[in-house]
């Protein structure tokens, strides 16, 4: 699932970042308001953090432009500004939850998970493909009854095919969802990625699900589907 962290101090927004892709989250970050808005529209996010006191156009106004454009994007405002008046108005703008500056990331993660639980249930149910399950609440990956243990980016890229499963994903498709808009084209870090998962779902002989479609990037299947 990918969110969109809207915070202008560069350290936390870092803090936040970091945090969230390691909870299997592809993270992106917009440093100001106009740059929130212009993000959110162009890309369909599961969730945005948004924090209030941005320059060039403040989280209130990003909040009712999105709701303007008709977006049901779940809204968690984040910020320092904890008076109640503040919160009534985020909530009456569209914003889904409030949460005040400082904050426990443990709480933050869990309200995230909570609003994406409320607003997209069917996106928290277990995947499957073949005998290959992902559950992306506890993040377990088994093959039949063996556990796979993932790294954080072989997780988000797992979900990310199991969630086309049966269609071929572009590897700007991917790279977008995973690594997020920082992503070098020059390199070749999916397939090096794709061959490690390879490795590890197919360790015990089990059949391919993961395959390289030529010139349009791949697709995970059922072993007996044509690529």
């Amino acid at each position: 699932m990918r969110l969109l962290v809207v915070e202008d101090e560069p350290k936390l927004a870092r803090f936040i970042q970091r945090g969230l892709t390691e909870e299997s989250f592809a993270v992106d970050v917009a440093r100001d308001g106009e740059e929130a808005l212009e993000r959110a529209t162009r890309t369909a996010y599961d969730l945005v953090i948004l924090d209030l006191m941005l320059p060039r156009m403040d989280g209130f106004a990003v909040c009712r432009a999105l709701r303007a454009q008709g977006s049901d994007t779940p809204i968690l405002i984040l910020s320092a500004r904890g008076v109640v008046q503040d919160r009534v108005k985020g909530l009456e703008l569209g914003a889904d939850d409030y949460l005040t500056k400082p904050f426990a990331f443990s709480e933050l993660t869990a309200r995230v998970r909570s609003l994406l639980r409320r607003r997209q249930p069917a996106a928290l149910l277990t995947l499957s493909v073949a005998d290959l399950t992902l559950d992306p609440m506890t993040r377990i990956v088994k093959r039949g009854a063996r556990r796979v243990e993932l790294t954080q980016k072989e997780f988000a890229l797992l979900e990310h095919l199991m969630r086309q499963a049966g269609q071929v994903v572009s590897r700007t498709m991917i790279a977008e969802h995973v690594w997020g808009f920082n992503w070098d084209r020059m390199t070749n870090v999916i397939d090096v990625y794709v061959n490690r998962l390879r490795q590890k779902l197919e360790e015990s002989g089990e059949p391919r699900l993961i395959h390289a479609v030529r010139g349009a990037g791949y697709t995970i299947r059922e072993p007996d589907e044509p690529v």
